[in-house]
């Protein structure tokens, strides 16, 4: 295959070749040994919206059995309440949601956007949001500033228009979009669109021009925002003593020089073994209960009480008018109930996660070792640059490997989320022929987690079935390696 000079003829040569490189992938799987009965009913991870993992045993039980009972909706909150408390302390609460789309839409126009009543024009608000991964969650609830970032999410999901990603806007809420320093935003992709590699983050560089920003848009700021995670690939591999990375630390205490809320969307991660607001100072964090932690469809916002209390009022379970703690009724957000199935398999899942949490990070101990062991047989003309990190606040193994980019040679293509979209990440795509169902595999960056039939009813791995699958990844790097002209 020819070495192109450039990167665009790498995307140009890898785009004419998909149906050979998807012909090897289908060959592979027969090679490694995947069964036939077993192809399309596994994958990489279990924390896929559009394929949600297998509910546990203990978590099918604890629903199962609620669903026949007499139970009050406001019971059944608060006893999440109690939990978070049991954990975090009483100056923090929580407010279940039917997803974690839903948190972050309730917790945006409730702390970040301007209030529609009283007279007079309605004046305009900003947070701030880095330019980092999944921006199209964090980053897409008001207009993107400054003007260059206008058409950012153009491309993603099924629509942009009113009822796509540009429906999500807030009431005259503007999203300040910030590069981080040290981050790199190359032009990568069969649908070649610039992407966030984000592993040489600077943390202290990063907020002083995040705080430029902000002093600029003072007179409109009203919050700021940024995920949770915690891995280098991310951009939080820079931790503190305590292992919590040292951006959201900074990004928390600049919120507060202006007494505004810092918001994390954590999507992607556990409540009281992953991101720990005590220790970044987040003031909400915005969990989807059915990713990583293993609950049905739902999400959970966890925060301390100053902010909880309006956002639970939204959702009509702040109390009657005429005086309780806590009530299920009618407000502005009481479509996004989760209902009761959803909240009893919330209740199950924390008590497993304050209680043993084990149960939920053995199986990542087990996936690492299994990655870290198939990495050893990869093409050695790959490996410089990669980076495998483990991560228990996702439930994940991270391969970040934009480093076989550096010193101005051509890597491993790297596949924009815009690809994700278009149906041109390869690294998704190829695994499907396979018949392994993917992981998000964009910004070079490759998430691996259990659970989507790589584990059993208690949690525990099935170790060969996950070996099948990052077996099946690894091959499939190298076979669109030697296609993109970087393995002769």
């Amino acid at each position: 295959m020819a070495k192109p000079n450039f990167k665009f003829q790498m995307y140009k040569q890898l785009q004419a070749n998909i149906a050979n490189i998807y012909a090897e992938a289908r060959q592979v799987a027969d090679e490694i040994g995947i069964p036939k009965e077993l192809r399309g009913k596994f994958g990489l991870t279990g924390a896929i919206s559009g394929c949600p993992a297998p509910l546990r045993e203990d978590i099918l039980h604890a629903g199962e059995v609620g669903a026949v009972e007499v139970i009050p909706l406001a019971k059944l909150h608060e006893e999440i309440r109690e939990l978070v408390k049991s954990v975090y302390g009483d100056e923090y609460d929580a407010v279940s949601t039917s997803t974690c789309e839903a948190g972050l839409w309730l917790t945006y126009d409730v702390l970040f956007s301007p209030p529609m009543l009283g007279r007079g024009d309605n004046y305009r608000a900003r947070y701030i949001a880095p330019y980092e991964k999944h921006l199209h969650h964090q980053g897409s609830y008001g207009r993107p500033f400054p003007g260059r970032f206008k058409d950012i999410f153009a491309d993603r999901g099924t629509t942009a228009g009113e009822l796509g990603f540009y429906g999500k806007r807030q009431n005259n809420l503007d999203t300040v979009i910030v590069p981080l320093e040290g981050a790199r935003y190359d032009v990568h992709g069969i649908k070649y669109h610039p992407v966030p590699l984000l592993t040489g983050v600077d943390p202290e560089a990063a907020i002083e021009k995040i705080a430029m920003h902000a002093e600029i848009h003072e007179s409109m700021l009203t919050g700021f925002t940024s995920l949770g995670y915690e891995t280098p690939g991310y951009g939080y591999g820079v931790k503190g003593e305590d292992g919590c990375p040292l951006l959201q630390k900074y990004l928390a205490d600049l919120a507060h020089s202006y007494d505004l809320p810092y918001v994390v969307d954590n999507a992607w991660g556990l409540p009281f073994v992953g991101h720990d607001p005590r220790k970044s100072g987040a003031d909400v964090v915005i969990y989807s209960m059915d990713k990583a932690t293993g609950a049905a469809t739902s999400g959970l916002i966890i925060g301390k009480e100053e902010f909880l209390v309006p956002l639970r009022r939204a959702m009509g379970m702040h109390g009657d008018r005429w005086g309780t703690p806590a009530s299920y009724g009618k407000a502005a957000y009481v479509t996004f109930d989760p209902g009761k199935e959803a909240l009893l398999t919330q209740v199950q899942a924390l008590r497993v996660l304050r209680d043993k949490p084990e149960v939920l990070t053995n199986s990542v101990d087990a996936l690492e070792r299994i990655v870290r062991e198939e990495f050893e047989h990869l093409d050695p003309r790959l490996k410089d640059g990669i980076i495998i990190s483990k991560s228990y606040n996702s439930r994940a193994v991270e391969i970040n490997y934009e480093g076989t980019w550096k010193d101005g040679r051509l890597g491993i293509p790297i596949f924009s989320i815009e690809d994700m979209y278009a149906g041109t990440a390869l690294l998704q795509t190829g695994c499907a022929q396979m018949g392994i169902i993917p992981t998000v595999a964009y910004d070079a960056n490759i998430y691996l987690s259990p659970d989507l039939g790589t584990t059993d009813s208690k949690g525990n791995l099935i170790e060969d079935v996950a070996r099948y699958g990052v077996k099946g990844l690894f091959r499939l790097m190298e076979i669109i390696s030697k296609y993109a002209g970087i393995l002769e």
